[in-house]
Parts: structure tokens; C-alpha cells; sequence
């Protein structure tokens, strides 16, 4: 079996990266500046191509900005959202074919054409999956809305699109195989008939030098977090149900940060008026209140790999969260985990807290010790594993039609 490129040179790969967005920004452009960041540390040669860039990259084999006249940003809503990513893909693709890269990594909606080109180089092309399948994301949150009372505004994330939908398979089925920052995604995709053999794993992370110093005062209520978009499909009426009844609720804090949308918050309005449930609001430190309280509570119904849990233990701050929150994490060594929608547990995980502080310190100290292993640097040496993966994939695939 001959090598495939960039297997010598020890090692290095030539990756050509299509991001359709402003890279570094906030959400989904803070994961790929930390995976294109942690990709030039490691010595790979990294071509990459986003609308814009909000927080620079040193190192970068090349830059381009499809997207930028006279270096200022054409914004997607200038010339249409999906008019720009047929744009930024067309540019990445041109790239791809110029570049003959080993890896082509891409995002949602933006990768038809760059996944193509892939295929016409030999090189592995890899599309990123950073929430579940999309149709089973879309049906779990209008079943969770529908439940609620809730209508999502038609631009929300997850408000059905069946002409994204579409474009989305098409992505998948040109790739070499489908990114899957956790067990809750790959199922998804599997459990929609997806071939588990075209996904492969790897995971995210959080920022070392961003850990925040632990605040949390040895004589301080027990204290609970929620922190995140208040949406349906995060699951903060799960927590405040669980809350109601549980033993924290008498003399504990359920810290609520965040920004809720249209209709959801009349929904929770009752439920956040509780005892012990304090609405902040939006907080521009999250570092702060993680190392101030003692639980993050995510009871999500639809997740790829929630940052915030990776945040969490990395403060110390010990997650109570679903299995559908994509956390890195072992149940009752680093936190808890329940099933979506299970408020029995959920309690019972809170009632723990208030009968038995000592276990959460351990899996405190436990989830705070392993940091090495929740950071971005270990996160890129994951995505690299996918990356050889997702190349030894593409040879069989290519040496088998062959033969």
C-alpha cells in the first residue's frame, strides 16, 4: 500500500480550510478559529479560505477572503445569504484544485463544490457537523416549540428549511466522511441512515490560558448555572422544572445568564419566578460565573458538543447536563448526565448537590485535573487523528474502484 500525500514530511498536512463566515468570531467562528489555530501549531500547512477574519491566525500557508472588496466585508445579507456561500464554495474549490491539498475541511451549506473538487484531487474531504442531523435537529425542536407554544421566527438556526436540508445532503453525500464532535451527532446521523463507516469522530474544547481562577466561597449557598441562548431547544424549562421540588430549591441559587427569544420567555415567566431563581441576563464572563458556582445545569434537547461543558470543568464547575449536550465527560467522575427531558433525574442530581457537596467537590477536582485533555491543543491532535482517518478512507475508497 503506497502513502497517501502528506504522510512524509513528517507528517504534515496540506489542508485546505472553508469557513463561510467571519473566522474568530463569536459561536461557531470561535470553533474554527481554535481548530485552524491549533492546526498551524502543530506544523500542518493551512490554506484557509473565510468571509472575513475577525481574530487573526499567525502562520497561515495562505488567506483568502472571497467575501472582502477593498478590504472591507460584503456582509451575506448584501447579496443574500445563500447567493454568498455559492460565492465562498465557488472560491474554495478554485483553491482546492489550485492547492491539490491532502485534506479539504468544510462547513455547512458552503461545501457542495469545494467536496467535489476534493473528490477530482484525491484529497479527503471532510464536511464539519456541528449539530446533529440536520432533520432530526429540525423535528426534535418543532416537537419541543409544538409542546411549548412556541413559534420560531423562520431565520432561526433551526427553523425547518427543506432547501437547506436538501443542499445539506448533497454535502454529505460528497464527502469523504461527516465530522462528529460527539456520540450524540454521530448517532443522529446513523439513527437517519447515514453509513457509519463515512463518520468520524473528534471532539472540541476550551482555551488553557482562559481557565478562569475558582471564586467559589466555602460559605455560599449552593449554586447552580444556566448559561447560554434561552431557546427551546437548550432545555431551561426542564432545569426550572426540576428545581421545583428539589432540596436545592430550599436555600440554593439557579443563576439563569443568557438572552431569551420571542414567546419563550412569557413561557417561562412562571417557572422563573421560584424561589432561588435569579434571571442575570447576558454575561460577557463567563469565565467567572463558572468558577463561582458549583453546577452548570444544560438540559438540551439538540446539541453537537456544547463549548461551555468543555468551560465548565475546566473551572470546576460541575456539569449536570443531557446526553444530548455532546459533553466530554464520565458520568459521575466529571458530572452528571440524564436523558434529554428527564426531570426525575435532573432533581435527583440537584438533590445531590444539596445532600452531598462532597461528591461534587470530587468530581470538581476530577473534571479540573484533566485539563490537558479538555484543551483545544488536544482537541487539533483529534481532528488531525480524523483528518488520517478520513485519508486511509478516501485510499481504500479510490484503490477498490480501481480494481
Amino acid at each position: 500500500m503506497t502513502s497517501h500525500r502528506g504522510s512524509e514530511s513528517n507528517g504534515r498536512l496540506s489542508v485546505v480550510y472553508s469557513f463561510p463566515h467571519a473566522i474568530g468570531a463569536p459561536g461557531i467562528g470561535w470553533t474554527a478559529w481554535n481548530q485552524v489555530t491549533e492546526l498551524v501549531a502543530a506544523g500542518h500547512d493551512v490554506h484557509l479560505v473565510t468571509a472575513s477574519v475577525a481574530r487573526g491566525i499567525p502562520g497561515l500557508a495562505s488567506l483568502r477572503t472571497p467575501l472582502q472588496l477593498a478590504g472591507r466585508r460584503v456582509p451575506h445579507r448584501a447579496i443574500g445569504r445563500d447567493r454568498a456561500f455559492g460565492l465562498h464554495d465557488r472560491a474554495a474549490a478554485a483553491a482546492v484544485r489550485r492547492i491539490r491539498p491532502d485534506v479539504v475541511h468544510t462547513w455547512p451549506l458552503a461545501a457542495r463544490r469545494s467536496l467535489a473538487a476534493a473528490a477530482q484531487v484525491d484529497a479527503a474531504g471532510l464536511r464539519e457537523a456541528p449539530n446533529t442531523h440536520t432533520g432530526h435537529a429540525y423535528q426534535v425542536v418543532a416537537e419541543e416549540c409544538a409542546l411549548l407554544g412556541v413559534e420560531l421566527p423562520p431565520t432561526a438556526s433551526h427553523a425547518a428549511n427543506a432547501a437547506h436540508l436538501a443542499i445539506e445532503r448533497q454535502e454529505w453525500a460528497a464527502a469523504t466522511a461527516v465530522l462528529a464532535p460527539s456520540t450524540a451527532v454521530e448517532r443522529s446521523f446513523v439513527e437517519r441512515g447515514h453509513d457509519p463507516r463515512r463518520i468520524v469522530r473528534h471532539r472540541y474544547g476550551a482555551r488553557l490560558e482562559d481557565i478562569p481562577v475558582r471564586t467559589r466561597r466555602a460559605d455560599a449557598p449552593p449554586t447552580v448555572l444556566f448559561l447560554g441562548r434561552i431557546e427551546p431547544r437548550k432545555g431551561l424549562h426542564y432545569a426550572l422544572r426540576a428545581w421545583a421540588g428539589s432540596r436545592l430549591a430550599v436555600g440554593g441559587r439557579l443563576l439563569v445568564h443568557g438572552e431569551a427569544i420571542p414567546g419563550y420567555a412569557a413561557v417561562l415567566a412562571p417557572l422563573l419566578s421560584q424561589p432561588g431563581v435569579e434571571l442575570r441576563g447576558f454575561t460577557s464572563d463567563p469565565g467567572a460565573v463558572l468558577a463561582a458556582a458549583d453546577a452548570l445545569v444544560l438540559p438540551t434537547i439538540e446539541e453537537g458538543s456544547a463549548l461551555v461543558t468543555y468551560e465548565a470543568q475546566l473551572a470546576g464547575c460541575v456539569p449536570l447536563v443531557s446526553t444530548a449536550a455532546g459533553a466530554y465527560l464520565e458520568h459521575g467522575v466529571h458530572g452528571l448526565l440524564h436523558e434529554p427531558r428527564d426531570v426525575d433525574a435532573l432533581r435527583a442530581h440537584l438533590d445531590l448537590l444539596a445532600d452531598d457537596p462532597a461528591s461534587f467537590a470530587r468530581m470538581s477536582e476530577a473534571a479540573a485535573a484533566r485539563s490537558a485533555e479538555l484543551g483545544w491543543a488536544a482537541a487539533g491532535a483529534a481532528l488531525v487523528g480524523a483528518y488520517r482517518e478520513a485519508l486511509e478512507r478516501r485510499w481504500e475508497v479510490t484503490h477498490a474502484l480501481a480494481e
